[in-house]
């Protein structure tokens, strides 16, 4: 298995926890009342609910395997002892797209909390690297398919 630690914040190792519970408890009944249901149509061999149920039993617990290690690997990060005068991970940032003159504010999390559309930034993304270590009022380039990008950090909580 992969021991890769795995940095999150709060309420990132709360949602894997609450994850884990879900799929040991929840989601695996669902599945073996699926695979029961199956096995009452009869002939396995040309059971597409049987092969489909058994694709989602493999697929949770492969899941299950997957969570538990990130937890055991998991790093929390104290967001009570952060520094604020540079982006870390577990800040909140503002920063300015110079190109679009727009404001977009990111928390930075561990990768496996990431998701820009609800405004978590990945630590290892492009400008998620770009912001680590930088104060307010600094200027950053970040190399993105359509070519550089240009931020202004304007705040970090």
């Amino acid at each position: 298995m992969d021991n890769k630690q795995v940095k999150l914040t709060e309420d990132g190792l709360k949602q894997l926890e609450e994850e884990l519970e879900y799929l040991k408890t929840k989601k695996r009944k669902e599945v073996s009342e699926k695979i029961k249901v199956a096995l009452g149509f009869g002939d396995l061999s040309e059971n597409s609910e049987y092969d489909e149920a058994k694709n989602e039993q493999a697929q949770v617990e492969a899941r299950i395997v997957s969570v538990e290690n990130m937890l055991k690997n998991a790093i929390v990060i104290d967001e009570s002892e952060r520094d604020t005068s540079k982006v870390e991970l577990g800040a909140t940032v503002t920063i300015h797209d110079i190109e679009f003159d727009e404001d977009i504010t990111y928390k930075i999390v561990g990768s496996t909390e990431a998701d820009p559309d609800e405004g978590r930034l990945s630590d290892e993304s492009p400008l998620g690297k770009s912001l680590m270590g930088k104060a307010e009022g600094e200027m950053i380039d970040v190399d993105a398919p359509a070519g550089v990008i240009q931020y202004k950090i304007l705040k970090i909580s």
